[in-house]
């Protein structure tokens, strides 16, 4: 499964050779944004492919056009202000102490900028002005991600090469600009998790539902899945998952295809630094009236409401209303974006100028025309781009809605990938009725799978297990889609009712792949009898007994999980091969573990609770304390302040939130989102930066479309007794 992205879906060839899924012609995009006369490189193809199966992609281009003749680029991997601090020390002479700690300083240094908010040792002077010399400087080559080369002739007659450390690659001593430079073409052979999660998700229908789909046969624009993204509702779904993307959609309300582009273009560095995305959704809404700069500009952004939001778009406005050539545009909007075409940009800026005039634009509104064109130029989105990724996020919220057991298990599967982890994804899950269930090792597949709910007829099979309305199996017309109302009951859109979601064996911590393998082939030669015949049978060293035993995997097997742990004792020291010979041996009597026992342990050996959540285990005293939760929140009224207690899933600083940190709260009934700001993160920064959970007082605010977030005023310690992950991106 593939497809490509970028500005290759400008190209109609590319669109008519099964590349690109996005008809340029329909969205008129500008094909010079792809290839043009001016272009001194050759053009640029990005492909997406199941991330799966990328290395194998790559190896049939090896083949396919040898490794005289393909290579992969180079990426050049510069200083950064802890790598600088540590190679100096070392340079220096100083001990690897000394190098790890102030490394470690400095890192806590850019997370607290101001002086008294750091602690540890000081780092010497001579340390810090080396590494202020070196920071941004080559330290060594990397592999590019995705960047491979293809020539006519053998590679190495152009540019230097060298074997790769991993086997059967070759890697050029060159970076992707210097290769476009030379005229080479580069193709970017992307590994995409979404596109494993739908592969994946594909299957499963295919195999317990009976029903085939592919990303060409999904039915279009079924007002449920603009309904599902209006509420919100967006966790897994490709590109719409994020903290600020979840409070955008109810905002922006998509009701067509079109919308899912803007979603993705809109919450960008580009429109949140222009100051694009309020005056969008106010425009949007209704609530701000739709103006253009220039009359001339109307056509190129009546579809965006008068506001630019794609690189396509300053194209088309420096050729409508500058007076430039296609092809001029699309080298303005790269030299603006390039760190090495600074000096094209008088010579275009001066034509640009030029051109308004003659169209008789006044100065003020020409610098404002400019201006709009500057800022997304280095980080706008390209339209062809957010269509290419408007395919996916339709359909995987498609899934979403309609086969949300069959879509959780794909995402467990493609793990690590999104925005969330395995444990929130589980828990929204839940939230929608899906059934999960622990590993164990007479059920479990080597990744997560589907099997029937106990209540359900084991002789069915096919489309006889499919449940919900069949309006989701054709085509609809976006006129048929109405305006959102929240308050309409949709239906019952779910097909996979008859299913719960069985955790695979290789999600356990310490069970490869290999392993997981190994046990689900030699189950299907014949049931395992005991943790005795299992482990006469399977190769399994004592660690990865203990993690299955921990995971819960000999539950049912043995009886209970201190039974398989004291078995465990018992059986040390049998292997594959060895006589079955019983020794009647009488096992004390445990004591079952508690539900926080056990939630701990699910906790430690898969990151996933199926069935409980920590905060739970601490409601009573929470509500003693009149913590709300997050399901309680609609009726409370904008404006409090509250207290609210959860798991911390995420902290982010986005370069463009002006200070602010973004916490995302997990409790037993949903996610919430709040802002700390700058005082407030640096007063509980301790706090803050590194707890597993918090509770949290501040003021709950509430947008039109009842977005809600916390405005933070003070954060507190909240004790866990299990293991927690967040994911931090500051």
């Amino acid at each position: 499964m593939c497809q490509g992205r970028g500005s290759a879906a400008a190209s109609a060839v590319c669109y008519a050779l099964g590349i690109t899924v996005v008809d340029p012609v329909f969205y008129g995009l500008p094909f010079e944004r792809f290839l043009s006369v001016l272009r001194e490189e050759e053009p640029d193809i990005d492909v997406d492919f199941d991330a799966r199966r990328r290395e194998e992609v790559i190896q049939y281009v090896y083949t396919k056009y040898g490794r005289r003749n393909a290579a992969q680029v180079a990426d050049v991997i510069t200083y950064r202000q802890r790598s600088a601090i540590r190679d100096m020390a070392k340079a220096l002479g100083y001990s690897q102490g000394q190098q790890d700690a102030w490394s470690r300083q400095m890192e806590k240094r850019l997370v607290s900028p101001s002086p008294q908010d750091s602690d540890g040792p000081e780092i010497p002077d001579d340390v810090t002005g080396l590494a202020q010399q070196v920071v941004g400087l080559p330290r060594h080559l990397g592999i590019h991600s995705a960047g491979m080369v293809l020539t006519r002739e053998p590679v190495g007659r152009i540019c230097p090469i060298e074997p790769a450390r991993m086997r059967g690659r070759t890697v050029l001593q060159w970076d992707k600009e210097d290769c476009a430079w030379m005229g080479l073409v580069k193709f970017d052979l992307l590994g995409l998790g979404m596109l494993s999660a739908l592969s994946f998700s594909f299957d499963l229908i295919s195999r317990h539902c009976g029903r085939s789909w592919a990303l060409a046969s999904i039915p279009r624009n079924e007002p449920g899945v603009y309904d599902m993204l209006c509420r919100g509702d967006s966790i897994g779904v490709f590109q719409v998952e994020s903290r600020a993307q979840i409070g955008t959609l109810p905002r922006l309300k998509p009701r067509c295809f079109y919308d899912l582009a803007v979603e993705i273009g809109l919450i960008r560095p580009g429109p949140v630094q222009g100051g694009a995305v309020h005056p969008y959704i106010r425009r949007r809404t209704g609530a701000e009236l739709v103006t253009y700069p220039h009359p001339l500009l109307e056509p190129v952004l009546e579809r965006t409401l008068g506001i630019p939001l794609f690189q396509e778009q300053l194209m088309q406005m420096a050729t409508t209303v500058g007076n430039c050539t296609v092809a001029d545009a699309d080298l303005l909007r790269r030299a603006m974006g390039s760190k090495r075409g600074m000096e094209r940009i008088d010579s275009l800026r001066t034509k640009l100028f030029e051109g308004m005039a003659a169209h008789g634009i006044d100065d003020d509104t020409a610098q404002d025309i400019y201006a709009r064109i500057e800022s997304f130029a280095n980080f706008g989105f390209a339209e062809s781009h957010a269509l290419s990724f408007a395919g996916l996020v339709y359909t995987s919220a498609w899934l979403k809605l309609h086969y949300p057991a069959v879509f959780l298990a794909a995402l467990l599967r493609s793990q690590p990938m999104g925005f969330y982890s395995s444990a929130t994804l589980v828990a929204d899950a839940r939230r929608h009725g899906v059934v999960t269930r622990r590993p164990d090792v007479a059920r479990s597949s080597v990744g997560a799978d589907l099997e029937l709910l106990d209540s359900c007829h084991e002789g069915l099979g096919g489309e006889g297990l499919e449940t919900g309305m069949d309006d989701c199996l054709h085509d609809h017309d976006e006129s048929e889609i109405g305006a959102f109302d929240p308050n309409h009951d949709d239906g019952d859109h779910r097909r996979d009712t008859h299913f719960a979601v069985r955790l695979g064996l290789s999600d356990v911590s310490g069970i490869s792949t290999e392993t997981a393998t190994r046990i689900v082939e030699e189950r299907e030669r014949g049931f395992f009898t005991s943790l005795d015949d299992l482990a006469r049978r399977v190769d399994l060293s004592s660690e990865e007994v203990e993690a299955l035993a921990l995971a819960g995997a000999f539950d049912d097997l043995v009886g209970s999980r201190r039974g398989a742990l004291w078995q465990i004792g018992q059986i040390n020291g049998v292997a594959p091969g060895q006589l079955d010979v019983q020794v009647a041996t009488q096992p004390p009597l445990l004591p079952e573990l508690t539900q926080m026992e056990l939630l701990g342990d699910d906790l430690r050996a898969t990151g996933i609770s199926t069935d409980d959540h920590p905060i739970r285990h601490m409601r009573d005293a929470l509500n003693r304390r009149g913590v709300v939760r997050v399901d309680q929140l609609d009726g409370v009224e904008s404006g409090r302040r509250i207290e609210v207690a959860g798991v911390v899933t995420h902290r982010q600083r986005p370069g463009t939130a002006g200070g602010v940190t973004f916490l995302n709260l997990e409790d037993e009934t949903g996610l919430l989102n709040v802002l700390v700001a700058p005082m407030a993160w640096r007063h509980y920064r301790r706090v803050a930066r590194t707890l597993r959970a918090l509770v949290v007082r501040g003021i709950l605010e509430r947008g039109d479309e009842g977005v809600m977030s916390l405005q933070a005023d003070r954060l507190e310690a909240l004790d866990l007794s299990v293991p927690t992950r967040s994911r931090d991106f500051c």
